[in-house]
């Protein structure tokens, strides 16, 4: 049986759903079961071409100038970023395994943009979400869990910074300091 590689993944995008609004960048982070960052993949992309943007989206990313300006350095066609994607999903060294905090939000625009521009996802419907995992861990309600609550020697030093590939480095850091903790 081959290994799981867990791919921690953040997405920035200007609306709350794919298809009515555009993922406007991606980071993924590959870590082996033992925690070992073993490779990256970032991109920034065109919005679509039939895509609209969130007014109260669109209003967050004023707070947010140097993210913004990160996300749109240059951008390009999801339909040859997303064949790309593909192929790195399918040279990692194990089967992989959607990672995300929140889950439900970021694996919704990977899944959607990898079946419209590629046909088909490496994920399959494998995704982990750390708020869960945590819960889990912590034998506590999935309301109360929080990074203010959870030990600070799974949060490391890296800051949330809206930079797509920080943020799944920093979320696939998280993950794998749980993974191997003892415990639950």
């Amino acid at each position: 049986m081959q290994q799981e590689i867990y791919v921690s993944t953040d997405v920035e995008a200007d609306g709350r759903i794919p298809g009515i609004s555009s993922m406007l960048s991606f980071g993924s982070a590959a870590f082996s079961e033992t925690g070992q960052l073993l490779d990256t993949f970032s991109a920034n992309l065109h919005q679509l071409a039939d895509g609209q943007p969130d007014a109260e989206v669109m209003a967050w990313w004023q707070t947010q100038p140097e993210a913004w300006a990160a996300c749109r350095e240059n951008p390009e066609p999801p339909e040859t970023v997303m064949p790309r994607y593909h192929a790195w999903l399918l040279g990692l060294p194990g089967e992989p395994v959607f990672v995300g905090y929140p889950v439900a939000y970021d694996f919704m625009w990977v899944y959607w943009y990898l079946l419209r521009f590629v046909g088909q996802s490496p994920f399959s419907h494998s995704a982990l979400d750390i708020k869960t995992y945590a819960m889990a861990k912590l034998g506590i309600p999935y309301r109360q869990v929080s990074k203010k609550i959870m030990p600070r020697h799974w949060l490391g030093e890296r800051p949330h910074t809206h930079l797509a590939l920080d943020d799944a480095i920093g979320q696939g850091e998280l993950f794998c300091m749980m993974l191997t903790a003892p415990g639950n």
